[in-house]
């Protein structure tokens, strides 16, 4: 079933077999960013939200007829980190913003760039203050008293731009590789992100679903593939769609979000900033219990070899492994983390290996990095305001409150695969 059939079927309150009723979600493909639009008037309010903000605009046409706008910005944790803050779009502000048209939803707009009264200027991606930790690395102090490495802190994986600040062209890299490449360009063996303007996503026919479905990067069995038969990852079948957690491995670097770990000589214990994940390791247990309650987060036990910590997990809930690529698994999943401190860069690097011999052979196998969080740890928060206009109207009233101002050359690696070279 193509998405588009799947938004057609939910308008019509019909409930499809095995999947929720479903509304596209606001991602980068739901924007046509080979078209550009551009809208004149004043803030009428900004929902200051997770996982992306949303700024309400009221423009005027020739004969003073306002008409109310809404324009998709990033998440409110990674604006904060980049110094954004709602005080900068208080009721009543002029401004002019520049973007792309949403593909379906009239007066609905992708955020490029902002200009203010003023001629100030930001764009999408724009860093209003240099990202720094909130520790100082010098003063942390690397081990605890009983001799293991300090893992107490709040973390967070590097910021991920657009090469293009303005958000409409290149890839979806880490920042500190963007700062070294000109403006829309690709980092050496890597292709543009889906829907970004000119992309063969961004030109086809169902550009939505050509740009969400990837294909898995590990083989399935066939109880795998029965498992995502129908699986439609834009809607909200996609746990991270209607605000729920999705699995230990893609939470622990969703959106960059800041993650908290509280560490003792008995259990670690790790909060995600993606909400629903909030793990206990348990040091002093050599194997898990038989009565395991399914979980989301399963049930760990780790230990230390040398300075890594391995972190053993079993006891799932079945689930999405890998939305993008219609990836699921089963309650046989079994998760392997190995966590290594360097002290001296204020890093926390992970790799991971899941296997699941009821949905697929081989195995899934990752890595990550966190650092010293430039943002201290938040009570995660999720308000998807991508669906219905009055449920977002609502709710973006509800989070004004919240937010009152504060201080054919050899194949292009595929984007979601950055990491590979600078992890």
């Amino acid at each position: 079933m193509t998405f588009r059939h799947l938004v057609r079927a939910a308008a019509a309150g019909v409930l499809m077999a095995g999947l929720p009723v479903a509304f596209a979600h606001h991602g980068i493909a739901n924007f046509d960013l080979n078209k550009d639009v551009s809208i004149n008037g004043t803030v009428k309010r900004l929902a200051f939200v997770n996982p992306h903000s949303w700024l309400y605009v009221n423009v005027p046409d020739a004969n003073g007829t306002v008409t109310e706008w809404r324009c998709e910005m990033r998440s409110a944790t990674v604006l904060r980190r980049s110094g954004w803050s709602a005080s900068m779009f208080m009721p009543g502000t002029q401004l002019r913003v520049t973007g792309a048209p949403d593909r379906h939803d009239p007066n609905t707009c992708y955020l490029s760039t902002i200009t203010f009264a003023d001629g100030t200027t930001m764009d999408r991606y724009g860093q209003l203050q240099k990202a720094g930790a909130v520790t100082n690395v010098a003063d942390r102090p690397a081990r605890l008293p009983t001799g293991e490495p300090n893992l107490n802190g709040d973390w967070a994986g590097e910021q991920r731009v657009m090469t293009d600040r303005s958000g409409l062209r290149g890839a979806l890299v880490p920042l500190s590789v963007a700062d070294k490449i000109g403006s829309g360009e690709l980092p050496a063996g890597v292709r543009a992100f889906p829907g970004a303007r000119g992309t063969p996503e961004s030109l086809a026919e169902d550009a939505i679903h050509t740009a969400w479905v990837r294909p898995s990067p590990v083989a399935l069995t066939e109880a795998g593939r029965k498992a995502a038969e129908g699986f439609d990852p834009s809607s909200t079948a996609n746990p991270r769609l209607r605000c729920e957690p999705t699995n230990i491995l893609f939470d622990w670097t969703f959106e960059t979000f800041t993650n908290r770990i509280t560490q003792d000589e008995n259990a670690i214990r790790i909060q995600y900033g993606a909400p629903g994940i909030d793990r206990t390791i348990h040091l002093h247990e050599t194997s898990h219990p038989g009565n395991i309650e399914p979980s989301v987060t399963g049930h760990s036990i780790g230990h230390w070899e040398n300075d890594v910590l391995v972190v053993d997990t079993v006891g799932f809930k079945p689930g999405v492994l890998s939305a993008d690529t219609l990836t699921m698994h089963s309650g046989q999943l079994h998760v392997v983390e190995r966590f290594t401190l360097d002290a001296a860069k204020g890093a926390l690097r992970r790799e991971y290996v899941a296997e699941d011999p009821l949905y697929f052979s081989g195995q899934y196998k990752g890595a990550d990095t966190v650092y010293l969080a430039d943002l201290p740890y938040e009570t995660p928060s999720c308000e998807d305001l991508s669906y219905a206009t009055d449920r977002g109207t609502r709710a973006a009233e509800r989070s004004e409150a919240q937010t009152a101002p504060q201080p054919a050359a050899p194949a292009a690696r595929p984007w979601w695969l950055f990491w590979k070279d600078w992890f």
